[in-house]
């Protein structure tokens, strides 16, 4: 098990990418903190992974409230001795054309994908080095960072900053032995996804689930990306394996975006 004996937080834990990184984490070795602004949805994990006799545990955090994050990273400390591994997966997305994105939707998205991932950076971080034994984050990014789209203007720029972002903390916690690594996944089978879908058929005129099956046609693979495509790669990045790798961002869209 790649993973055995360490301590990972996985915020937006509850659904989607972040289930599915939670349950792969856990079956490797790790105990895992769900953690998730949804409590039900983080409970729900948290029990998945404890009746297959792994170790986890729920907590409600709203990553822009800095002391919800310590709360969160204190309580991981607590339950299982100290922190290892941060993954910054909670995020937000709507289809919103240009002209009609308002000052409110883009301040929405910098808060929760941007001032998020940096408060939770920073807290994980402190306690990393306090433990002085490195450590490792990972940060989904997406491939809509990679380029512009006219309908996702915001949300876009909020990835590429995010891309930006593991960059310059990589170069800060390098010298703590601290891994800072981002993921960029393609068009994932969540529950995001079949919003995601309806918005675009409404705003094309399309029939529901039309978006989808074109957007999934044009992935050389051939087939759409799941949760625990996400999962493999955010393993390796958080694992010994990983090591020698900071301030990367690794594609991971069935050959979506070449680079």
């Amino acid at each position: 098990m790649k993973l055995e004996g360490k301590t990972a937080i996985v915020t937006g834990g509850g659904s989607g990418i972040g289930r599915g990184i939670c349950l792969r984490y856990a079956r490797e070795g790790a105990s895992v903190v769900v953690a998730d602004l949804d409590t039900a949805s983080a409970e729900k994990v948290a029990e998945e992974i404890k009746n297959a006799d792994g170790k986890a545990l729920a907590v409600t955090v709203d990553v822009t409230d800095r002391e919800g994050v310590k709360n969160m990273v204190a309580t991981a400390v607590k339950e299982f001795g100290g922190l290892d591994i941060l993954v910054n997966n909670a995020g937000v997305g709507k289809i919103i054309p240009f002209l009609e994105t308002t000052e409110a939707d883009f301040d929405f998205f910098f808060g929760v994908n941007c001032k998020g991932l940096m408060i939770c950076s920073q807290e994980a971080a402190k306690q990393m080095i306090a433990q002085n034994r490195g450590g490792k984050i990972v940060n989904l990014a997406s491939q809509a960072g990679r380029r512009g789209e006219s309908l996702v203007m915001a949300y876009c720029a909020s990835k590429a900053a995010v891309i930006n972002m593991n960059q310059s903390i990589a170069l800060a916690l390098a010298e703590h032995k601290i891994n800072v690594n981002a993921i960029a996944p393609g068009i994932v089978d969540t529950p995001l996804w079949v919003e995601i879908d309806k918005q675009f058929a409404k705003l094309l005129g399309w029939e529901i689930g039309e978006p989808k099956r074109k957007f999934t046609e044009s992935i050389p693979l051939g087939r759409i990306e799941q949760p625990e495509d996400v999962a493999g790669a955010a393993v390796f990045l958080a694992s010994e394996d990983a090591d020698y790798i900071t301030q990367q961002c690794l594609n991971v869209d069935g050959g979506n975006w070449p680079s």
